[in-house]
């Protein structure tokens, strides 16, 4: 959250500020093949401990340069962009690791609690807190967030165990790439899931990437009171984890992902007809609970499927596919809000979104199958 408001203090340009969103997700475009590869190289525990360090080293760099009065907008898109570096190895690490900790029984469970572990940080402690130290000084949440990347950075470091991946001969980087492209293509349930996801991410940049300029333009909310707007979605995203796992068993699978990619397209359609913040506090709750439970659904799909000395490459080939629409539906998200409004780019997304939801229901009840024998049921 800190980045895009401390954007706004330098700008009100939507696209410069959509843009921001699309920098840090460039890195995924040319380096998330090597990132997933290198996953399956190196102890996945060993660089999730390194990437943090870095990360708390970038953001300190950060809080220096705005102490001496030097930041702007083209600094914060150099620190998006490295961060964005630093999240490719972080996340083709975190999401290989886990497999190798919990059965394939256990993985709803396990991504349902890493989600509300991200959920906690990032919706009910970082935005309230953060804006509310952010109009006090502008550095302050950024100081806060680079002790806790240095705190995560060591406490990963006492999971016990070695997590390098098995491999029975050595192989070059761009081998390894390679099979996980070739993987993942040949694979037909997972090439359209990519293919779709992509898509449907790329869509809902344009709406997200505009979070705080609909608060602080549209429902006039000022610094210190956009972070509160973010609790709603906490709690989206804690109901969402603690219900996943129940409607699945009680729905089965196939059919609750095909729920979960639903809600968030139809709650953005919706959140783009309100300027009231207690209607948009409800949408915005339904936004967290859809992404919620289709983030873990979907993840757990993958780390079943796939087998784990591929998991990082092929994941990290995933990722780059997902991630790729990010940038351009940001940028675009961004031209559509200037020439009509926020919550018309917000409407304009959540359709779109729903002409690929369609698509995606098409491929899950093709392969419902081996969706249910995935998860070992």
């Amino acid at each position: 959250m800190s980045l895009p408001l401390l954007a706004t203090s330098l700008t009100t340009n939507p696209v410069l500020i959509s843009g921001l969103t699309a920098f840090s997700f460039l890195p995924w475009l040319v380096f998330g093949l090597p990132g997933g590869a290198l996953a399956d190289r190196l102890d996945r525990r060993a660089a999730m401990s390194t990437v943090n360090f870095m990360r708390a080293a970038l953001i300190g760099a950060l809080v220096l340069l705005i102490i001496t009065g030097v930041d702007s907008i083209l600094v914060l898109y150099v620190i998006a962009f490295a961060l964005g570096l630093c999240q490719v190895v972080y996340e083709s690490a975190v999401r290989a690791i886990l497999p190798q900790i919990v059965n394939r029984r256990g993985l709803d469970k396990a991504n349902s609690w890493l989600t509300v572990e991200e959920t906690v940080g990032q919706s009910f402690v970082g935005p309230p807190v953060g804006g509310l130290l952010f109009s006090w000084f502008r550095a302050a949440p950024l100081l806060g967030a680079a002790i806790g990347f240095a705190v995560a950075a060591v406490l990963v470091l006492a999971v016990p165990g070695r997590f390098r991946p098995k491999r029975t001969e050595p192989t070059t980087l761009r081998a390894d790439i390679r099979d996980g492209l070739r993987w993942l293509w040949r694979h037909p349930l997972l090439r359209g899931f990519t293919i779709l996801s992509g898509l449907i991410a790329g869509l809902m940049s344009m709406a997200t990437s505009l979070f705080v300029l609909y608060a602080l333009e549209t429902l006039k909310l000022s610094p210190s009171v956009y972070g509160i707007l973010f609790i709603a979605m906490g709690i989206g995203g804690l109901v969402g984890s603690a219900a996943v796992g129940p409607l699945t068993a009680h729905l089965g699978r196939p059919r609750m992902i095909n729920i979960a990619v639903t809600i968030a397209p139809v709650m953005f359609v919706l959140l783009g007809t309100v300027t009231n913040i207690w209607a948009a506090g409800v949408w915005f709750f339904g936004i967290a609970v859809g992404i919620t439970m289709w983030n873990v659904l979907a993840m757990s799909l993958k780390q079943a499927l796939i087998p784990d000395e591929l998991l990082g490459r092929v994941l990290g080939a995933h990722r780059v596919v997902l991630w790729s629409g990010i940038p351009l539906g940001a940028v675009l998200g961004g031209v559509v809000a200037a020439e009509t409004s926020v919550p018309t780019a917000f409407a304009v997304s959540g359709l779109a979104q729903l002409v690929v939801v369609a698509l995606l229901y098409r491929l899950i009840n093709r392969h419902q199958q081996m969706i249910v024998e995935s998860a070992g049921s």
